[in-house]
C-alpha cells in the first residue's frame, strides 16, 4: 500500500470515530499525530496531507496545529454536502459557524464536471438568469453538438427548483425546432397551439407547448431553425407574456414561461437581430477539446463509471487506451466520447465474459480511429508529459458503492522494478501497432521520465534511509558503487539528485548485471535517439559506462548508455528540492495571479515555490494574512520566504509570517515582472539562499539598463553640482536627492555634493581640486564665480529649468517654450515632492505607481483652463488628488458642505475632463463632492 493510501485510511478510520462533541473538542487529526501513529516522518505526512486536500478527500482546518478530517465522514456526521473543490477553512469553529448548521443542500450544478473550473463563469450566468427578478432572464445556450447544452438547461431548471424559483411540480417542456423545420405553420402550432379550422386538418383546438410549460421552462433545441415569423412570436411573448394560438387574431392568452434556447450556430448570423436583442443572457459552452486535462480525465472516469454500474464489474483501462481516448477527442465532444466508451465496454464485456473479477479495455482492442488519438497526443510532448503525470498506471473503475480492493506490496514492487521491462513492454505494444520509430522514442522517453520520478515515492517505509531500503534488495558492494556514481553525477551536472537517482540507478544496475550474467541481450535498439547524443545527459552516461566497465570488468553496449541517459534525465529532483518560497503579493482581485502567470510562461515553469497572493480592495488585510499563514503552514518553508509586494499592508506581511512560523522572511516592494523573473532565476537555477537573493535584488532595476558615462570637464575633472544648506546634512541631503532626480531624468551623470555654510568658500576650493563645479543650489550664493540657484527658486520650479540650461551650456530663458518638454512631465522636483508627500498619506495606493496618472491629470487640467499653476498650487492639487484617489478606492469620499451652485462651472468641467485620466488608467471615478473641493482649490 502506498504511503498516501496508508495515511488516508488512517484518517478515515479515526474520523469515523468522531461524534459532534469529540470533533468540536479535538477539531480533527494533526500531522504529528498521524506521523507518530504510522511511524512516518512528519514532513512526508504533511506533503501527503496537502495532496489529499487537493484531491478533495479530506478537509483542512487552519490553526496551530492544522487539523484534518475525512470529507465523507464530516458530511455524514453533519448531514451536509460540501462543495466539490479543495476545502481549506480558517478553523473548525469558523467552518461550523458558517456551514455545519445547514442541512444537506447540494446544488444541481455541483454534479457538473467543471462547474467550479472551466464552466464556472457559465454556471454563474445560469444561476443569475434563474434568480433574476421578477421571473428570470430568457437564455440562449450556444455550443457545438455534444457539449452538453441540453444537460445544462436541465441543471438550470433543477437549480431553479432548489432555490424555490419553480414549484416542485413545475414543467420542463422540450421541443426540437428542427422537427418541423420544413413546415413553419405546423411548427408554430406545436409551440403556441391552434384553434379549430386554423389550417387544413385542424379538426379541433389544441393547446401548445407554451401553455404546457406555464410556470416552468420551455427548452427550444436548435432554436436557429425557427422561421422569422416564429422568432417574432417568441420575442413578442418574451416581451409581454401574452400570445395567441394559430388562427386567433388577438393575443389574449397569458403564461409565465422561462425560455431557454440552444443552438450550434452563431446567434448573430442564424437568428434575427431583433430576436437576439430580446435574449439578454447568452451562455457559450466550450468544446471538450478546449477543456482542461483534469476535466477530460474526470469525464472519462464518469463515463466508465456509468458502464461499470451497468455491467456490475470493475473496468480496467490501460494507460495507452486512456491516452488514445483523450487524443481522439475532437469535434465529437462528450456525446461521441460516450458512444466510443459504450462500444469499448461492450466489446470488453464479451471478451471477458468468463472473468468474474473485471473486464479490461486494452489498447489492442481499440478501433483505428481511436488508436490514432495516441499518435495525435504524441505529437505534443508537453501534453503527453502532463497526461502521464495524471496517469502513471492503468485506470481501474469500480461500480458505484463497491470499495476498491487495494493490492500490492511495496517491497515486491521495488523488486519488480526493471527499466528494461518497462521499455520492452512499451516498445512491443507500439511496434505491434505499426507506430513509427520516432514516435516510439518520444512516447517511451516521456513515460520513462514520469515512471522514474514516481518510483522513489512508491516506497512503503520512509523511516528507513535509502541505503537501508536498497540493502534489502541488492548487494552492499553494488550500493557502495552506486553511491559513488551518484556523487559523481551530482558534481558533474551541478545538480542535487538526492535519493531518486541512487535508488533508480542501483535497481537498474542490478538488473543490467543480472542480464550480463545470464547472457541476455540488451533489447530494443529502437530507443536509440530518445536522448540526443550531444546532450549533457548522454555525455555523462558515457562517462558512467566507462566507470561500470572498469569496476565490473564488463562490456556496456551502446543501448545501455541510452538507458542510463534516460535515468539521468528522469531522476532530477527539481520537484523535491527545498527552495525559497516566493510570494507575489499585490492589491487587486487578480493582479498578482496575472503577473505570476506571465512570469511562469516567460520562465517556462509551473514551480510551486512561486505563489500569487491577491488582495481585493474590499478584503480585510488580516484575513489575507491569516490565509497566507495557513497555506505556508502546510508547505516546506525552511529555506525562508521572499515577499515581493506592491505597497501598503502587504509590505508588512513578512513580520506576521516570521512571528507566527519562525522562519526567515525578507520583503521587497515595487514588484515588477522583471523582479519576479530575477527572483525565480536566482532561487531555481542559481540555487541562492534567501539572504543572497534579497541582497542581489535590492539593487535590481530591471534587465535593460543604460550606463551613462560620467560627465567630465576638458581637464578631466568630474563635473559636479553643489547643494548648500546650513549644516550640509538634513536639508542639504534632501536638496541633493531632488537635484539628483532632475539630473537622472535629463540623462546627466554628474556628481551632487552637499556642503554646509561653515567655511563654505574653503570647502568649495577644496572640491574644485577634484571636481569641475558647474552650479550651486541652496541657501547662500558663494563668492566664487559659480552659477547659483536659490533654494526657493529651485523648489518653485523655475530653478530646475535654469540648472538644466546651465548644464547644457546655454543661457536661461534662451530655449523657446515650444521646444521644452511639457511642464507636467518635466517638473521632476514637483513630482518627487508630491510622491514623498503621498507616501506619508496613502495606505492602499502606491504613490510611485500613480504619479504618471497624477502628472497627466495636472497637464490636462492646465490645458483645459489655459493657464499654468504656480508650483505650490500644483503640488497642493496633485497631493489632494492622490488622496482623493485613495478615498475612491476605500469608498470614503469627502462631503462638500458649502453651496455647490457657487462652484465655478468652468473649473468644474475642466477638472471632470482631466479626471477622465483616472477612469482610463486606474478605473477610478471621483465623487461629485471631490470635484467641488478641487474646483475651490484653484
Amino acid at each position: 500500500m502506498k504511503r498516501i493510501e496508508r495515511i488516508y485510511d488512517f484518517i478515515k478510520q479515526e474520523s469515523a470515530k468522531f461524534t459532534k462533541d469529540t470533533l468540536a473538542a479535538k477539531e480533527g487529526l494533526d500531522a504529528q499525530e498521524i506521523a507518530d501513529a504510522l511511524n512516518i516522518l512528519r514532513n512526508n505526512v504533511s506533503k501527503e496531507l496537502n495532496e489529499l486536500v487537493r484531491q478533495e478527500l479530506i478537509v483542512k482546518f487552519g490553526g496551530r496545529p492544522v487539523h484534518y478530517v475525512d470529507r465523507a465522514a464530516l458530511e455524514q456526521l453533519y448531514e451536509i454536502a460540501l462543495p466539490p473543490e479543495p476545502l481549506v477553512y480558517e478553523s473548525f469553529a469558523a467552518w461550523k459557524a458558517s456551514v455545519a448548521s445547514e442541512k444537506k443542500t447540494a446544488e444541481p450544478f455541483d454534479a457538473l464536471i467543471g462547474a467550479h473550473r472551466s464552466l464556472k463563469r457559465q454556471v454563474e450566468q445560469a444561476k443569475a438568469a434563474i434568480l433574476y427578478p421578477p421571473d428570470g432572464l430568457h437564455t440562449l445556450i450556444v455550443g457545438q453538438t455534444g457539449v452538453g447544452k441540453t444537460l445544462f438547461a436541465h441543471l438550470m431548471f433543477a437549480y431553479g427548483k432548489t432555490m424555490g424559483r419553480f414549484a416542485d411540480d413545475a414543467p420542463f417542456v422540450t421541443f426540437n425546432c428542427a422537427d418541423y423545420y420544413n413546415n413553419p405553420q405546423l411548427l408554430l402550432s406545436h409551440i403556441f397551439g391552434h384553434i379549430k379550422g386554423a389550417f387544413t386538418g385542424a379538426d379541433q383546438a389544441k393547446a401548445g407547448l407554451v401553455e404546457e410549460a406555464d410556470g416552468g421552462v420551455l427548452f427550444l433545441d436548435e432554436i436557429h431553425r425557427l422561421p422569422p415569423e416564429g422568432q417574432e412570436m417568441i420575442f413578442y411573448f418574451m416581451d409581454t407574456g401574452t400570445y395567441n394560438r394559430l388562427g386567433e387574431t388577438t393575443r389574449a392568452r397569458k403564461a409565465k414561461v422561462l425560455i431557454i434556447g440552444a443552438t450550434t450556430e452563431d446567434p448573430k448570423s442564424a437568428l434575427t437581430k431583433t430576436f437576439v436583442r430580446r435574449i439578454p443572457n447568452i451562455i457559450a459552452i466550450p468544446t471538450l477539446e478546449s477543456r482542461s486535462l483534469g476535466e477530460k480525465m474526470d469525464i472519462i472516469r464518469m463515463l466508465f463509471t456509468d458502464e461499470a454500474q451497468r455491467v456490475k464489474k470493475p473496468i480496467r483501462i490501460s494507460v495507452e487506451a486512456v491516452k488514445s481516448l483523450i487524443g481522439s477527442i475532437g469535434t465529437g465532444n462528450v456525446g461521441q466520447l460516450k458512444s466510443n466508451i459504450k462500444l469499448l465496454c461492450a466489446q470488453a464485456f464479451l471478451n471477458g465474459i468468463d472473468n468474474p473479477e473485471y473486464i479490461e479495455v486494452d489498447f489492442r482492442m481499440l478501433p483505428q480511429s481511436i488508436k490514432n488519438g495516441l499518435l495525435t497526443l504524441s505529437a505534443n510532448r508537453q501534453a503527453l508529459t502532463e497526461l502521464t503525470k495524471y496517469l502513471a498506471e492503468p485506470m481501474v473503475i469500480e461500480p458505484p458503492g463497491r470499495k476498491r480492493v487495494q493490492t500490492g506490496d511495496s517491497a515486491q514492487d521495488q523488486q519488480a522494478f526493471n527499466l528494461y521491462r518497462v521499455v520492452e513492454d512499451k516498445v512491443e505494444l507500439l511496434k505491434g501497432e505499426g507506430i513509427s520509430d520516432d514516435l516510439i522514442k518520444q512516447i517511451v522517453a516521456t513515460d520513462v521520465n514520469v515512471y522514474i520520478r514516481q518510483l522513489y515515492d512508491k516506497r512503503d517505509s520512509v523511516t528507513l534511509s535509502t541505503r537501508d531500503r536498497l540493502l534489502k534488495i541488492v548487494d552492499e558492494p553494488l550500493v557502495d558503487f552506486s553511491e559513488q556514481i551518484s556523487l559523481y553525477v551530482q558534481k558533474r551536472l551541478n545538480r542535487s539528485y538526492r535519493d531518486r537517482f541512487l535508488y533508480a540507478f542501483s535497481l537498474h544496475l542490478s538488473a543490467f548485471l543480472k542480464r550480463i550474467k545470464d547472457k541476455e541481450v540488451i533489447p530494443y535498439s529502437e530507443i536509440a535517439g530518445a536522448i540526443e547524443q550531444d546532450s549533457l545527459y548522454y555525455q555523462v552516461a558515457l562517462e558512467i559506462k566507462v566507470r561500470i566497465e572498469k569496476h565490473y570488468r564488463v562490456t556496456v553496449p551502446p543501448t545501455e548508455v541510452e538507458y542510463i541517459a534516460l535515468l539521468l534525465e528522469s531522476a532530477e529532483d527539481d520537484d523535491l528540492e527545498e527552495k525559497v518560497i516566493i510570494l507575489v503579493a499585490m492589491h487587486g482581485a487578480q493582479t498578482a495571479s496575472s503577473m505570476v502567470d506571465v512570469a511562469q510562461k516567460l520562465f517556462n515553469t509551473q514551480d510551486t515555490n512561486l505563489i500569487p497572493i491577491d488582495m481585493p480592495l474590499d478584503k480585510d488585510p488580516q484575513e489575507i494574512a491569516d490565509n497566507v499563514l495557513m497555506m505556508l503552514r502546510g508547505m516546506n518553508c525552511r529555506q525562508g520566504v521572499l515577499i515581493l509586494a506592491d505597497m501598503g499592508s502587504l509590505v508588512n506581511l513578512g513580520a506576521a509570517i516570521h512571528e507566527q512560523l519562525h522562519i526567515p522572511v525578507r520583503t521587497l516592494d515595487m514588484v515588477s515582472t522583471p523582479l519576479i523573473l530575477e527572483a525565480m532565476r536566482k532561487a531555481d537555477i542559481a540555487g541562492m539562499d534567501l539572504e543572497s537573493i534579497y541582497e542581489s535584488l535590492s539593487s535590481f532595476r530591471g534587465y535593460e539598463t543604460i550606463d551613462v558615462a560620467e560627465s567630465r570637464a576638458e581637464d578631466g575633472r568630474q563635473e559636479a553640482v553643489v547643494t548648500i544648506c546650513s549644516t550640509g546634512k538634513g536639508a542639504a541631503l534632501k536638496l541633493k536627492s531632488l537635484v539628483e532626480a532632475v539630473l537622472k531624468e535629463a540623462g546627466k551623470n554628474i556628481a551632487v555634493l552637499p556642503v554646509g555654510l561653515v567655511n563654505l568658500e574653503e570647502h568649495l576650493k577644496d572640491m574644485e581640486a577634484e571636481y569641475a563645479i558647474r552650479a550651486t543650489v541652496g541657501m547662500k550664493k558663494p563668492e566664487l564665480p559659480i552659477p547659483f540657484i536659490p533654494i526657493e527658486e529651485f523648489v518653485g520650479g523655475a530653478g530646475e529649468d535654469r540648472l538644466l540650461d546651465i548644464l547644457r551650456g546655454r543661457k536661461s530663458g534662451g530655449t523657446p517654450l515650444a521646444l521644452r518638454a511639457e511642464e507636467g512631465q518635466k517638473s521632476i522636483v514637483v513630482r518627487k515632492l508630491c510622491e514623498e508627500s503621498l507616501t506619508r498619506f496613502l495606505t492602499y495606493l502606491n504613490p510611485a505607481k500613480i504619479m504618471d496618472s497624477l502628472m497627466e491629470f495636472d497637464r490636462v487640467l492646465e490645458q483645459e483652463l489655459g493657464k499654468q499653476f504656480s508650483k505650490p498650487i500644483r503640488i497642493r492639487i496633485i497631493v489632494h488628488c492622490g488622496c482623493a484617489l485613495e478615498r475612491a478606492v476605500t469608498r470614503t469620499p469627502l462631503r462638500y458642505e458649502d453651496d455647490k451652485s457657487e462652484v465655478d462651472t468652468q473649473k468644474l468641467a475642466a477638472i471632470q475632463k482631466a479626471a477622465g485620466v483616472f477612469e482610463n488608467t486606474l478605473k477610478l471615478r471621483f465623487d461629485a463632492d471631490e470635484l467641488c473641493f478641487m474646483a475651490k482649490m484653484i
